[in-house]
């Protein structure tokens, strides 16, 4: 029998609204996936299957559509008002876009089924976040690419985040445990693969001291990590 799942951390209504801003759009979203390109393998095009796992408002269809030519993107969240938040966006996606309420822990997908798995700001809402990471693993084909873009402890545990936004605070990690998580889930995840970005939206200040004209620190614990994630072929080199 399978266990129950862990109970899904439902977002604020400021927080839903902040997902569903220009700012979330242009400056979270394309952002990321500005920084995620470059570090992508070389020799691949375009991924004809996405798996696009805590969809939200679907900002991510038009983003992905455009940059890798899917011919399908299967749009997962766990919130049950799923269809209400993403379906317009869903419809104007210049690709197929399939939407499903799904737990990121336990899903009905068959193994080895997307060429791209992307993950953008969802993590640090999952409970069971080992199970989710084995199971992003499973649905991947082989040589396939999870795209992990995520907040890390640092700032989840910051004192704007915890007024405004709910999450699972005693889940979240920092970018190297969130790294040894990945690689420890079976992925090639190389450090030439990994960005750590210290936006504005990630400070507790918002970026106030930098355009103050105080100098950003070096030494730093992180805020956010991106990461290229691959799925070893079977019997190639790392």
């Amino acid at each position: 029998m399978n266990a129950p799942l862990l109970p899904f951390i439902e977002e604020t209504r400021f927080g839903n609204w902040f997902i569903n801003s220009y700012i979330w759009k242009k400056h979270v979203i394309a952002r990321a996936l500005s920084l995620l390109q470059p570090l992508m393998p070389a020799d691949v095009s375009r991924y004809p299957r996405i798996l696009d796992v805590g969809c939200g408002f679907g900002h991510s269809f038009a983003q992905l559509a455009e940059r890798f030519d899917p011919d399908e993107i299967v749009a997962t969240d766990a919130d049950p008002e799923l269809l209400a938040r993403a379906g317009d966006a869903a419809k104007r996606a210049a690709c197929k876009v399939s939407l499903h309420e799904v737990n990121a822990a336990r899903m009905p997908f068959a193994d080895a089924s997307f060429d791209m798995v992307f993950c953008h700001q969802t993590f640090h809402h999952i409970v069971d976040q080992e199970q989710a990471m084995a199971e992003f693993f499973r649905v991947l084909k082989p040589g396939g690419v999870l795209l992990f873009a995520e907040s890390t402890r640092r700032y989840i545990h910051s004192w704007v985040i915890r007024t405004f936004f709910r999450h699972p605070m005693e889940v979240q990690k920092t970018a190297e445990e969130y790294i040894a998580l990945i690689r420890a889930a079976g992925f090639t995840l190389p450090a030439a693969r990994i960005n750590l970005p210290y936006l504005w939206w990630s400070r507790e200040d918002l970026g106030l001291m930098e355009k103050l004209g105080f100098s950003v620190p070096v030494q730093r614990e992180e805020t956010l990590v991106n990461a290229v994630c691959i799925k070893p072929v079977a019997g190639a080199g790392g």
